[in-house]
């Protein structure tokens, strides 16, 4: 009789930390998916957060003969300040922004001077330089400072200096020029920026649409 007892008490006591055991089990499971579900939610607000901030930079959208095409991000906003860079002229020595303060800066940044448009950018900013006082025009492309030195001298160029991104990681990032998409990807978005004596961007323009020339009257009037 005692023994039947014992058996039953034993049984009882087996099945109440069977039951316990249980119950812990599943208290940890549930925890470790709870956790599983937060950490995964986390991730999921990280990565749309990040895709958001990507879709933010990518703002400006221009054509290349009627395709839509993206930029990484816009222009320097007009009245901030002009971010500095240092890019190569024709003669291979470099030049920064920052040197050229106390003059007002047209940026002329063009694809390629090999495409008819921003050869004819380049002469006409040329000709509308003659005789400007205390004004600095820059032709800025990847082209490299050998093709751009060989233009300016078959063509007489004498009032716009050359400089090349073919070393720089970060004007078009800066600038809101590196093409993304498009036969032109890589290259330098067409666009205007004027900086006044100060390092400020006084003017901008994104020449919506490759195959055309920017609005040089407006630029000339930001002076």
């Amino acid at each position: 009789m005692e023994l039947c007892e014992t058996s039953v008490v034993l049984c009882v006591i087996i099945r109440t930390n069977t039951e316990r055991h249980r119950e812990a089990q599943r208290d940890t499971e549930k925890y470790y998916c709870e956790s599983l579900i937060e950490h995964n939610k986390a991730h999921k607000c990280f990565f749309l957060k990040n895709i958001t901030n990507f879709k933010k930079k990518i703002m400006a959208k221009i054509t290349h003969g009627g395709a839509p095409v993206n930029t990484f991000g816009n222009l320097p906003a007009t009245g901030s300040k002009a971010p500095d860079f240092k890019l190569v002229k024709s003669d291979l020595t470099s030049l920064t922004l920052s040197e050229l303060r106390g003059k007002k800066v047209i940026l002329n940044i063009f694809p390629s001077q090999e495409t008819g448009i921003c050869s004819a950018s380049i002469r006409k900013f040329n000709q509308l330089a003659t005789g400007k006082q205390n004004v600095v025009v820059l032709g800025i492309s990847k082209d490299l400072p050998f093709a751009h030195k060989r233009f300016c001298e078959s063509e007489g160029i004498t009032n716009v200096i050359t400089l090349s991104g073919y070393r720089d990681q970060e004007f078009g990032k800066l600038y809101g020029v590196n093409t993304l998409d498009g036969p032109f990807a890589g290259l330098y978005a067409r666009s205007i920026v004027l900086v006044d004596e100060n390092g400020t961007v006084a003017y901008t323009e994104q020449v919506p649409e490759t195959a055309q020339e920017p609005d040089y009257e407006a630029a000339l009037a930001a002076l």
